[in-house]
């Protein structure tokens, strides 16, 4: 007698890149899955939470480099639940943050699937936190943005322009490729020498970081070869990183650095 699958997915936040930083929750939610699929900003070692006997799917999207549609993902999770029951989407940082999540949500219940999120840490706040840089501070920054760099149809957000008239630290996800255009909508707002941090593949051991300023930053990024996936931060509060002391005193003299 064939055994009845009941079907369910849980999406889970990989968190932003160091697998220590997956929360328990997630991990409890991966060891009972039947099929993991998983994207490229999920560390493929939290797989090793997953069963051996688990069926683990590369469904991951770089730039220039789609493994699968978002269309053919959601597909995907729907026929491996009907068919294998408990499935985890595994999503770098959080499911909700530039994650797609609500989307695929809405895909699979609209088959009567159950769902359930775990939420992530996201690299939006952990990133530069791991540098020391908080991204609000008494008297420095009263609040902070997290914008997408790149929108889906590939254009720079218009709310990277707002945010550059605030006081607010700006965090930009996704934004390496539209740098240029996001350093001159500061400068056009008179921000030429607010602090900035580029953060490459934060978390893990092969993070580069480069600081300077809006100015400057463009220069840094060149220099020291700096890409994708990077998260950049803007504002003061760059300066405030104990972590980074050494950075900001060369950053005070008007020199740009970078570290690996």
């Amino acid at each position: 007698m064939n055994k009845i699958v009941k079907p369910r997915v849980t999406l889970v936040g990989a968190g932003p890149g160091d697998p220590d930083l997956l929360t328990i929750k997630g991990a409890k939610a991966l060891a009972d899955a039947n099929v993991v699929l998983y994207d490229a900003l999920a560390n493929e070692e939290i797989l090793t939470y997953a069963p051996k006997k688990s069926i683990k799917i590369f469904v991951g999207k770089r730039k220039g480099c789609h493994e699968y549609s978002q269309d053919q993902i959601n597909q995907l999770i729907v026929d491996n639940a009907l068919t294998y029951g408990n499935v985890v989407r595994l999503k770098g940082g959080d499911p909700f943050i530039f994650g797609r999540g609500s989307e695929e949500i809405e895909y699979i219940e609209s088959f009567g699937i159950p769902t359930s999120v775990v939420p992530g840490i996201s690299s939006s706040i952990a990133v530069p936190a791991n540098q020391g840089i908080s991204l609000t501070k008494r008297g420095v920054s009263e609040s902070f943005w997290v914008i997408t760099g790149t929108t889906s149809d590939r254009k720079l957000s218009k709310d990277v322009a707002l945010a550059a008239q605030s006081s607010a630290t700006v965090v930009i996800l996704m934004g390496m490729s539209k740098l240029e255009q996001i350093v001159a909508l500061f400068q056009n707002e008179s921000k030429g020498e607010t602090p900035v941090a580029i953060i490459q593949n934060g978390t893990m051991p092969n993070e580069k970081i480069g600081i300077g300023t809006i100015n400057s930053i463009s220069q840094v990024v060149k220099d020291n070869n700096l890409s994708s996936p990077a998260i950049i931060v803007i504002g003061e509060v760059v300066r405030e990183s104990n972590k980074l002391k050494n950075f900001n005193e060369k950053f005070a003299s008007n020199k740009v650095c970078a570290r690996e």
